[in-house]
């Protein structure tokens, strides 16, 4: 089979993700979280670089060679985009290619919370979106950008490394830009956006001390700013940003970051009830006076109790409420409600108060 009717073939298939292609092993797919090997032949390397020769340029391929590591995005006709990493394993090349969608979702179509809504037409701040690696970050910001895209007049300036959902403007222009095509670097965009005339900025990854920098003073100046990190939770989120920073700043970077920031939200995806796709699962914290005192004082491990106490009033939630939310809604099973949550005592203690209860 042609990789192009392989990868047209995959790509009709509801939950597909991600494809995973090395020398020795038959494609691996990613469905609804969980990895299939293809009912195929092993890959030999002569196969594996002829399906390399017709993903990249002469100058991608000189540009893998040299640095063993390449990440890129392409469009393939009939079928949407895909984005690429080419790596190295073993001597031989081997490719990972994640899926991006050519229709961008709703908050609505996500299960997402409302309030990020609210987070998108922010006239400035910092707003954060975090989780591990596949758990709908680009997706969830892409949801939030469209949204302001389809309702007002804004500019928005987005920085990706590299672009994954392509945006038409609508009320708003948007300007995409990706590292190594259209800039060096992200630090380098953000130190030239201001000249842009941006309304929003979207960072696709925080990645160093720089760009966080970048990002909180580009906040402070009263621009909006969107990005996302690799942590799991708000209280991670606020330590990890502190922690870029060298300790004789900590005091000046609790400020500006309480001053600045609107909220973080955490994802992980569940699989649903009935074992077609993935629902999220959201810790939600919303950057209330109590939160800005306790990142000013330092005290982030109070925030997951304060998240849970403004669940009514701020419409903030912990993963754990979130997950006995999608639970009492009947989007997951009970099976993985446990298996997901952080307190299973608590969790078990609700679900017999809500089977006990009596109108």
């Amino acid at each position: 089979m042609k990789f192009d009717d392989f990868l047209k073939k995959v790509s009709d298939v509801d939950g597909i993700s991600d494809i995973h292609l090395k020398v020795g092993t038959p494609p691996v797919l990613r469905r609804d979280g969980t990895l299939i090997f293809a009912p195929l032949s092993p890959l030999t390397r002569p196969a594996l670089d002829e399906i390399l020769s017709g993903l990249v340029t002469e100058e991608q391929l000189r540009e893998f060679e040299a640095k063993s590591e390449l990440d890129f995005a392409i469009s393939f006709e009939g079928i949407g985009r895909c984005r690429v990493n080419l790596y190295k394993e073993k001597g031989n090349p081997a490719i990972a290619m994640r899926f991006v969608p050519e229709h961008i979702k709703s908050t609505e179509e996500l299960k997402l919370s409302p309030i990020l809504k609210e987070w998108a037409l922010s006239p400035r701040g910092l707003i954060l979106c975090t989780g591990t690696a596949g758990s709908g970050k680009s997706t969830t910001i892409a949801a939030m950008l469209n949204y302001v895209n389809q309702n007002v007049e804004k500019n928005i300036i987005t920085v990706e490394d590299p672009i994954e959902f392509i945006f038409k403007d609508n009320k708003s222009i948007i300007s995409q830009r990706e590292v190594g095509i259209d800039t060096v670097s992200f630090n380098e965009a953000l130190r030239r956006v201001f000249r842009e005339d941006p309304d929003i900025i979207y960072v696709g990854e925080i990645r160093d001390f720089e760009t966080m920098d970048m990002c909180l003073k580009v906040a402070d100046t009263g621009h909006l700013v969107v990005s996302t990190l690799h942590t799991l939770n708000a209280t991670e989120t606020i330590n990890r940003i502190i922690s870029f920073f060298p300790s004789h700043q900590h005091e000046h970077i609790r400020t500006l970051l309480a001053a600045t920031l609107v909220g973080v939200i955490s994802l992980r995806l569940l699989p649903y009830k009935d074992g077609k796709g993935r629902v999220p699962a959201c810790e939600i914290m919303v950057c209330t006076e109590i939160m800005k005192k306790y990142i000013l004082e330092g005290k982030t491990e109070l925030i997951p109790k304060a998240i849970e106490d403004g669940m009514l009033y701020y419409h903030m939630q912990t993963f754990d409420q979130s997950i006995m939310l999608l639970y009492k809604n009947g989007l997951i099973s009970q099976e993985t409600a446990f298996r997901s949550v952080t307190n299973v005592d608590e969790f078990e203690r609700q679900l017999k108060g809500i089977k006990d209860f009596k109108p």
